[in-house]
């Protein structure tokens, strides 16, 4: 295969080069793939190659020198990745609230003080699961197959699925 490298200054220069016909292959990060995908006149013709030929990691981030936010911004992160791979999910985090699993009552606060320790509520990861749910839901709602950017989890799955996602447990 033979190519011939078009750099813009720009992402719209590259996708109006891209959507002129200038040239066949649009790359970047897959987000931003998706997204520059639903800007294009019929967003249904532009494919995904199969294959990633980077990563680049993307999370949440916060200002340096607040390290009690930084604490509590990571912890909400572990917890939505933690309640994904207990079975914790928006519906049944009230049945999981009378949950025998020592993991569980740690996750929903009734046992321990692990909140506490972050300045929060012993309910603070229930509350998380209640209003976003957790992180396997809440990538399918906001960027998967069941958003408007239909980006293939791929190596956002858990660990135990195929994925690189993992957080410590809460204790």
């Amino acid at each position: 295969m033979k190519a011939a490298l078009l750099l813009s200054s720009s992402r719209a220069g590259a996708r109006s080069n891209y959507r002129r016909g200038r040239c066949t292959i649009y790359s970047s990060d897959a987000s931003a793939l998706a997204g520059e995908r639903l800007q294009l006149p019929d967003p249904s013709q532009h494919d995904f190659l199969p294959f990633v030929i980077s990563k680049e990691p993307l999370g949440p981030v916060v200002r340096q020198g607040d390290d009690q936010w930084f604490d509590v911004v990571k912890w909400v992160l572990f917890a939505m990745l933690n309640a994904e791979e207990l079975g914790i999910t928006q519906k049944n985090i009230g049945d999981m609230m009378k949950s025998s699993n020592p993991a569980i009552k740690r996750f929903v606060g009734t046992e321990g003080n692990y909140g506490e320790q972050l300045g929060l509520t012993k309910d603070w990861a229930v509350r998380i699961v209640k209003a976003v749910g957790n992180y396997g839901e809440s990538f399918e709602r906001n960027v998967g197959k069941g958003s408007p950017l239909k980006i293939d989890r791929g190596l956002n799955k858990l660990w135990n699925q195929g994925g690189i996602q993992y957080a410590p447990p809460i204790r």
